[in-house]
C-alpha cells in the first residue's frame, strides 16, 4: 500500500485552512474534488483520516498522513534547493512556542534564517507545557516545550531555563500590601492570569500557604499586555527578567518575594535529516542557550 502524495496534502491543507471549502480556494480545485480526494484517502487505507467538524479535526491516522505530508513538503524543498532547481519556492515551516519566548527572544533567529533562506514560519503559539501535542498531531514541524521527554519520532535539545518573579507595581503593593505581603493579604490582591491553563501564579500562592481559589483573577492572554497589566497596577503576576528588569530598575515595580518559579525550555522537532529544519535549529537553540542563561528562565 502507498499513499499517494496529491491525497496527503490535501489532507494537510484541509487541516490547516480549517474547512473543505478554504483548502479549495488554497489548491485551486472545488470544495467536492477535495472531498472526494479525501475519501479516496480514507478507501485507501480503510481509515476514517477527518472529523468533517467545525473547524476540521484529524483523527490518529489522520494526524499520521499530515506529519507524512508536511516531511514530504520540506525534504522536496530540500532537494530542490540543494540542485538548485527551488525556482524562487519558499517554504513554509510551521512551529510552536509559548507566548513569553515569542515576545521575547523567539523571532530574531527566525530572522537570521529568513535571510539567507526562502522561508517562512507558521507560528502557532500555546502554553509550552501543550506545544509537544502540536508535534504529536504533525501540525508543527518543531517546537519550544518544557517536555523533555522526546515525542514520537522527534529528538529534543535542551534550551535553558526561564525564571519568574513575582512583581507588583510599586502603587499597586502600597495598596494592598501596606504590612508587607503576607498570606491575608495575598488571599486578598488581585492576580493577573495568562489564561485558565497559566498556573504559574497559582504554584508561587501555593508554596506561600495560599488557598489558590480566594484571589480574584483577571486574565490576559498575550504576553506583553500581560506584562502591562501587571506594571499599570492591574494585579500582581510573575513576570521573566526581559520583562520586568526595567521596572525593577526604575522602582516602578517591586519584587514580592518568594520563590521563583522556573520552567525548563526544550527544543523538540523532527527526527528527519533535513538542511532547512537544522538551520532553524541551530539558531533557535544557540539564541535560548545565550538568552536564557543570561536572563535566568520561561513560562507561558
Amino acid at each position: 500500500m502507498s499513499i499517494p502524495s496529491d491525497l496527503a496534502r490535501t489532507l494537510a491543507a484541509v487541516v490547516d485552512e480549517g474547512t473543505l471549502d478554504a483548502a479549495a480556494r488554497r489548491l485551486h480545485i472545488t470544495p467536492s474534488a477535495v472531498s472526494q480526494r479525501l475519501r479516496a484517502l480514507e478507501e485507501q487505507l480503510g481509515r476514517v483520516v477527518l472529523v468533517r467538524s467545525k473547524p476540521v479535526r484529524t483523527t490518529a491516522a489522520g494526524d499520521a498522513v499530515v506529519r507524512l505530508a508536511r516531511q514530504i513538503a520540506l525534504l522536496e524543498h530540500d532537494t530542490l534547493a540543494a540542485i538548485g532547481a527551488e525556482g524562487g519556492a519558499v517554504a513554509s515551516v510551521p512551529l510552536a512556542v509559548n507566548a513569553d519566548s515569542l515576545a521575547t527572544w523567539f523571532l530574531p533567529p527566525l530572522q537570521r534564517v529568513a535571510a539567507r533562506r526562502p522561508v517562512v514560519f507558521d507560528l502557532h503559539r500555546d502554553d509550552q507545557d501543550f506545544t509537544a501535542g502540536l508535534l504529536e498531531s504533525g501540525v508543527v514541524m518543531a517546537a519550544v516545550t518544557s517536555r523533555e521527554a522526546p515525542v514520537a519520532g522527534c529528538r529534543v535539545r535542551s534550551l535553558g531555563v526561564l525564571r519568574y518573579e513575582a512583581v507588583a507595581s510599586a502603587g499597586f503593593a502600597a495598596r494592598w500590601f501596606p504590612e508587607g505581603v503576607d498570606t491575608a493579604a495575598l488571599a486578598a490582591a488581585p492576580v493577573v492570569d495568562f489564561d485558565r491553563r497559566d498556573d504559574l501564579q497559582t504554584q508561587w500562592l501555593a508554596a506561600r500557604g495560599v488557598p489558590v481559589g480566594l484571589p480574584p483573577r483577571h486574565r490576559v492572554p498575550a504576553s506583553q499586555d500581560f506584562a502591562s497589566a501587571v506594571s499599570l497596577g492591574l494585579g500582581w503576576g510573575l513576570l521573566p527578567d526581559f520583562q520586568s528588569a526595567g521596572g525593577l530598575a526604575d522602582g516602578t515595580l517591586e519584587r514580592l518575594g518568594g520563590d521563583p518559579v522556573d520552567v525548563p525550555l526544550y527544543w523538540q522537532q523532527w527526527n528527519l535529516t533535513s538542511p532547512l529544519l537544522d538551520d532553524v535549529a541551530d539558531e533557535v537553540v544557540a539564541e535560548g542557550r545565550r538568552v536564557l542563561a543570561a536572563a535566568g528562565i520561561s513560562r507561558r
